[in-house]
């Protein structure tokens, strides 16, 4: 219990660190593009990581081996499947309905938890839930137009994809040294980033000295790739081993209300009614995943209903 409750801290976190560089992001792409600026963020941390396996875990290199790659490979590629989709979104649909559809990912989690882990939800993962989406919905969809185009299906598999890559990192994450799989998992997003850019962008501006010396880049890469891509997702990997998939939806839920709060302090923006109801449903929802009150209520009706108990 005692690491499950480390874990499930070590990855809010990781989910603060994910919204507070929210602002910084949105500066960064005005500059340079987003497969672009993804590429250079995740290159950067794999090297960084690399760097450190060579001097100070070098051992570790002798579990290497095809499988370890494979888990590698397909945790990176549900990621940058996340990151890709919801970028293409972002040109067809609108930001507040574009985060409401990537939170769905809350929800899709416990579903494919049972359907390829057998992993069967509790009562309070799948209420819990519900009230966090609903808790994005609030947040995320003030002045939204209620129609679908095809930016909303991008976002929607951006949302599965994201599920996807929670349930991939429970997988194998408790089976392969934690920093190797992180390695090759960012790796594969950086391949995988930079031929997105090469196909649909000006590649070449990833290595234009004058973009990247831009204050609003280079800032933003720096903060990004060591703590939002190198440290993050070795936390992730390390610790998503002690806690449960749907847990782990629940916390990401949270990314959404650090990006409000930060974007409040960091760029004056403030809260709206329906922001702040936003939030709170999904502290509330976070809440009551974990009160055990569909147990209570089963054992109390059973309790009541049998008088021989």
């Amino acid at each position: 219990m005692k690491k499950q409750w480390i874990a499930d801290a070590s990855l809010l976190a990781v989910t603060f660190i994910w919204g507070a560089t929210f602002v910084v992001v949105q500066n960064a792409i005005s500059f340079l593009e987003p497969l672009s600026f993804n590429a250079v963020r995740f290159w950067i941390a794999g090297i960084c990581l690399l760097i450190w396996l060579l001097l100070f875990q070098r051992s570790s290199l002798q579990h290497f081996n095809r499988s370890l790659l494979y888990a590698g490979f397909w945790m990176g590629l549900w990621l940058f499947s996340g990151y890709a989709l919801q970028t293409i979104g972002l040109l067809y649909t609108t930001s507040s309905k574009a985060g409401f559809i990537t939170g769905l990912s809350v929800v899709l989690v416990p579903l494919f938890s049972f359907f390829f882990l057998k992993q069967k939800p509790t009562a309070n993962a799948v209420f819990g839930s519900i009230i966090a989406a609903f808790g994005l919905y609030f947040l995320t969809m003030e002045r939204a137009e209620l129609s679908i185009n095809q930016g909303d299906v991008f976002v929607f598999f951006c949302a599965v994809s994201f599920a996807m890559h929670i349930i991939i990192t429970g997988k194998y994450s408790a089976h392969y040294p934690t920093l190797l799989l992180t390695i090759m998992q960012i790796f594969t997003v950086a391949v995988m980033c930079s031929i997105g850019a090469f196909l649909f962008e000006d590649a070449p501006n990833m290595w234009n000295g004058a973009i990247l010396a831009k204050r609003q880049v280079w800032t933003a890469l720096l903060i990004t790739s060591l703590f939002a891509t190198a440290a993050a997702f070795l936390i992730q990997t390390n610790f998503q081993k002690y806690t449960t998939a749907a847990r782990v939806a629940l916390i990401f839920a949270m990314e959404p209300v650090f990006a409000a709060v930060t974007a409040y302090i960091g760029a004056g923006e403030r809260l709206s009614v329906s922001s702040i109801i936003g939030c709170v449903g999904i502290l509330c929802g976070m809440i009551v995943s974990e009160i055990p009150i569909f147990s209570w209520f089963s054992k109390r009706t059973l309790t009541q209903g049998n008088p021989r108990t």
